[in-house]
């Protein structure tokens, strides 16, 4: 069986490591009364470089135990002292920060006493990154494995491999632990699985077995674990906060300005907990409707019971998710008949908002700051939200459809994205090559028009070459990320949004072929998945390109007939709204079977537009995308020496 390195030196001493510190650590870690879990960590590691399996399995269990321990204390100490130092009341600037010292003091206070120094805790975000992405079992796995303790090695294993599903090495490891003699499937087990996770999926495997009863049982220990895990996510994000591309040190503003800024991360920290909690481990997604699902299933499972009363409870709190969904609503009229009365969704979750909406006039960045947060619930215990979208970034950008304006989710149009004087730079780009720029098919959706495309790299290849103006095709690299910025700051994404592919085309209708079309320019279809309109269903399976996340277009013109982007029903023919292309128009979506969309007939005149779609995945990152970037990278350098070899004289 191989060795699954994930080290980073010869010297098996990870990053955020040096000889000085952890002698240091060590004397101090004596008088603590929990040993801190970096420490632990760079002992396993170093026993395992020696061979020393026995202390690979001592330490890195000691690691995991302080990691989940320090991690559990902040939680109860911040739910200890938020309750004990309320700030849920009018308070004079005095008061107020009476009582943040004293919640910071209890804070100190309790944490101190079940692990000591809170300093002694602080470890670098390489380290946390290695155990959230399990990379203890990973050694733990192969030490098991040498010390024949074959079924512990198993659940490390598999530990690890939920985490790290894409692990080519873990996977065919995993399938030789299964031929090993001793070991049996009950193994393989998840040390680190999420409560709620894990009784949802029980839940939902009895559901379809028809055992509805039982179903429902774990439904309902989903639910509670899930509202548990939120607080606890929730009270996790009252610490230290990381602002990008901002240095606190070095800018002026106001006191109440800094106390904004940092209010405003927490709360996208907490709103992100909505999504965390709803990611399996491994994944960068999270399941779709995860928690209105919940009670989804519950209100059908009670109503296979004959228990109508929970089966309306049920019905009514997924609809305050869902407002006015056909099917449900239906099912409320029909237990509201039955019954002969009606009910009330579930209140124990719903924590009333003392707050009024805050109105905010704040200069520069905290503008933008402040524009993030009020998408966000106001009350920021309230767990139901509608979302109306982060910061756009740009002064000049406007959203001027949201997704309840557009019938759907995870939808918007923005405006004046780009000016007219770009949008006619790029339309001339886009006659540099003939074809469909995918395989070269001069009409890849249909025979009635013709395509025209490039790409970013091929485009400023040409550049180089001289064949287009270098700086037109410099524009169609820039503002492909200035579209890729804007789509991930307005849906607010918790990871890095990537190019999968980009794509400047025109489509342009053929005269004479025109009078009796009755065809799309672009059938309707999904991004992400196969859509199957017979079976109301979106099959996430090849050849559709799964990992794509979301998608862009940008539009160049407005002056043809026809082309408009139409969204629809999962049946492919109900359109739910249409958006008419226009210089600097954007539309910006989610690229699953919730978005289903297409392009009406072009029946006169060019349509152009950039297309682009991004992925969350890394592994599927646009390598044409990675190439331009290091063809940008090289123009610089040549720009900076230039400038740097400049003759006095030339400058006269």
């Amino acid at each position: 069986m191989r060795i699954v390195k994930c080290l980073r030196s010869s010297e098996w001493l990870p990053i955020g490591f040096s000889h000085i510190d952890i002698k240091t650590r060590h004397k101090l870690a004596y008088n603590t009364t929990l040993e801190p879990y970096d420490l632990l960590y760079h002992n396993g590691i170093e026993a395992f470089s020696r061979g020393d399996y026995t202390n690979v399995v001592r330490y890195m269990e000691k690691a995991l135990r302080s990691f989940s321990e320090v991690h559990e204390t902040k939680i109860r100490c911040r739910l200890k002292c938020k309750d004990q130092h309320s700030l849920d009341r009018f308070l004079t600037d005095l008061q107020l920060f009476d009582v943040i010292l004293r919640r910071a003091a209890c804070l100190n206070d309790c944490t101190e006493r079940k692990i000591g120094p809170q300093s002694m805790h602080k470890v670098t975000e390489e380290v946390t990154q290695d155990f959230n992405r399990r990379v203890p079992y990973n050694y733990l796995q192969l030490a098991y494995q040498k010390l024949k303790q074959l079924d512990k090695a198993a659940a490390a294993a598999h530990t690890y491999f939920q985490a790290n599903p894409e692990h080519v090495e873990m996977i065919q490891d995993l399938e030789q632990y299964k031929a090993l003699e001793g070991v049996e499937e009950r193994h393989f087990i998840n040390r680190e699985a999420r409560p709620h996770q894990k009784a949802f999926s029980a839940g939902a495997k009895l559901y379809d077995k028809g055992e509805y009863g039982h179903a429902a049982v774990l439904f309902e220990e989903a639910l509670a674990g899930y509202y548990q895990a939120d607080m606890k996510c929730r009270a996790l994000c009252e610490g230290p906060q990381h602002f990008e591309e901002q240095d606190h040190t070095l800018y002026r503003y106001s006191l109440y300005e800094l106390i904004s800024d940092h209010y405003t991360q927490i709360l996208h920290c907490q709103h992100e907990c909505i999504r965390d909690l709803a990611t399996r481990p491994g994944r960068l997604s999270p399941m779709e409707n995860y928690l209105p699902l919940h009670y989804d299933y519950l209100q059908f499972a009670y109503f296979q019971e004959n228990k109508l009363e929970e089966a309306l409870v049920c019905a009514l709190t997924y609809l305050l998710f869902h407002e006015g969904e056909e099917f449900m609503t239906e099912n409320v009229e029909y237990y509201t008949e039955i019954l002969g009365s009606g009910g009330q969704p579930r209140q124990m979750w719903l924590l009333a908002c003392k707050h009024k909406p805050l109105e905010h006039r704040a200069p520069d960045r905290t503008v933008n700051s402040v524009r993030a947060c009020v998408w966000v619930c106001v009350c920021v215990c309230v767990f139901v939200c509608v979302f109306t979208g982060g910061p756009l970034l740009y002064d000049s950008v406007r959203l001027v459809l949201n997704s309840g304006a557009l019938n759907g989710t995870q939808r918007a149009v923005f405006d004046d994205v780009i000016s007219e004087d770009q949008c006619s730079e790029l339309q001339h780009l886009t006659a540099t090559i003939a074809g469909d720029g995918y395989r070269g098919k001069m009409s890849p959706h249909t025979p009635n028009e013709k395509f025209e495309g490039t790409t970013v790299l091929k485009t400023l290849q040409y550049g180089y070459e001289g064949r287009v103006p270098l700086g037109s095709a410099r524009l169609f690299y820039d503002i492909s990320e200035k579209a890729r910025q804007i789509i991930e700051s307005y849906f607010m994404l918790s990871s890095t949004l990537h190019f999968s592919y980009t794509h400047l085309v025109c489509r342009t209708a053929i005269p004479g072929q025109q009078e009796l079309r009755n065809d799309l320019s672009h059938p309707i279809h999904a991004d992400n998945c196969l859509l199957d309109p017979e079976a109301n269903e979106c099959w996430k399976e090849p050849p559709a390109y799964t990992y794509r996340d979301y998608s862009a277009l940008l539009y160049l013109n407005g002056d043809f007939d026809g082309g408009e982007f139409i969204f629809t029903e999962m049946d492919a023919k109900t359109v739910k709204a249409s958006v008419k292309p226009r210089c600097g128009r954007m539309v910006g979506f989610s690229s699953g079977g919730e978005n289903p969309h297409g392009v009406r007939a072009v029946t006169r005149g060019q349509r152009c537009a950039l297309a682009m779609w991004f992925t969350l995945d890394p592994l599927y990152r646009e390598l044409e995308r990675l190439q331009a970037d290091e063809v940008i990278q090289a123009l610089q350098n040549q720009l900076h020496w230039a400038q740097d070899h400049i003759n006095p004289k030339d400058e006269l």
